[in-house]
């Protein structure tokens, strides 16, 4: 399978990614936890049918310390024990921070209150951000049809 457009090697592509990637660094410097940002990341691209970014994430989380079984049960946590209740509330903004056009008024103020129960301004602001931006990557990616499996953590940097 090959991608219909080369994101990495078309230069406007090229140049939208680096001021993409630019954007998320105030996120990945923040305080919101790393094991968060991933699954916040994995689900998101799970639900968009991102492979590319599933693969990148779940690679990535893997490398970092995160368990199999985690991983294994991102995209069913609301039944799975192994999640902390600051780590559900992201997941929870998450699944309605993509899924915006499924529910007629978009992310639920119970989620928000959850979520701002765990997280302070700045972590919130992160978790939005990061939101924001995988689905921007999910996009892109199912958009061209990227191929999925060959990632490396570390691969980008």
């Amino acid at each position: 399978m090959d991608a219909r457009l080369n994101l990495f090697g078309n230069p406007v592509a090229g140049k939208f990614l680096k001021y993409l990637n630019s954007a998320g660094k105030p996120v990945s410097e923040s305080a919101l936890p790393a094991a968060t940002q991933e699954l916040v990341k994995i689900r998101a691209s799970q639900i968009n049918g991102c492979g590319f970014c599933t693969d990148m994430h779940t690679k990535d989380a893997t490398h970092a310390g995160e368990t199999s079984v985690r991983l294994n049960l991102v995209a069913a946590w609301r039944e799975a024990k192994v999640f902390s209740d600051a780590e559900r509330a992201a997941l929870e903004l998450t699944e309605q921070g993509t899924r915006i056009a499924d529910a007629g008024g978009g992310v639920t103020d119970e989620a928000w209150a959850d979520a701002a129960r765990h997280y302070d301004e700045d972590q919130l602001a992160a978790l939005v951000s990061l939101i924001a931006l995988i689905n921007a990557y999910n996009r892109l990616n199912v958009i061209v049809r990227q191929p999925a499996g060959d990632y490396q953590p570390g691969q980008f940097g």
